[in-house]
């Protein structure tokens, strides 16, 4: 029993960390492109 509640543990902890790891992509890739919008509005307003 004690080889099967590992083995659910690390399952559960995989399904978590790839979870986790997906929020964070998706959050860097929106911050980047808030900064990538934000960067171009400031040139165009800049730009003559």
């Amino acid at each position: 029993m004690a080889k099967e509640d590992i083995k659910k543990l690390l399952d559960d902890a995989s399904r978590s960390l790839e979870a986790e790891y997906d929020n964070q992509v998706t959050r860097v890739k929106n911050e980047l492109r808030s900064f990538k919008s934000k960067t171009l509005e400031k040139i165009q307003k800049n730009t003559p």
